[in-house]
């Protein structure tokens, strides 16, 4: 969740997810009366806290945490990832893609569990016209 909250900082946006007014962190901070994204009481039960107040003061010093000590880094787990939790939870959304998580491989991670492509999609190594431009693959008009 926090990381989420995150994103606009790691993308440079702002320097702290309160400044971007369509964020869930600006949500939590201020439930709208009408048309909310957040299940805010279905968040809090998942959470642990029944008091909305504890449950706010608990995720600012959540995001205050995460901005002081990884100043907002990119985690490959969550931008590289299918799924992310419990192996239950990984197994489960493999079996619901079907024949698309064929290739899809899980791996345990850090108490948990992160449902992935198989690397070498990512890693394809280039070579001659295909890398960068040079005089021999660009075209002057």
């Amino acid at each position: 969740m926090v990381y989420i909250d995150l994103n606009m900082v790691r993308a440079g946006v702002v320097n702290h997810p309160a400044k971007w007014k369509e964020s869930g962190f600006s949500e939590i901070e201020k439930p709208p009366k009408r048309y909310a994204t957040i299940d805010l009481p279905n968040l809090m039960k998942l959470s642990g806290f029944a008091d909305l107040g504890d449950f706010q003061r608990t995720h600012r010093d959540w995001v205050e945490q995460a901005l002081n000590v990884t100043r907002a880094q990119r985690d490959v787990r969550w931008s590289e990832a299918v799924a992310v939790g419990s192996l239950a939870f990984v197994e489960k959304v493999k079996g619901e893609l079907g024949a698309r998580a064929i290739h899809r491989e899980f791996d345990p991670v850090d108490g948990g569990y992160v449902l992935r492509e198989p690397t070498g999609f990512y890693a394809r190594r280039f070579t001659g016209e295909n890398e960068t431009l040079s005089s021999e693959n660009t075209l002057l008009g």
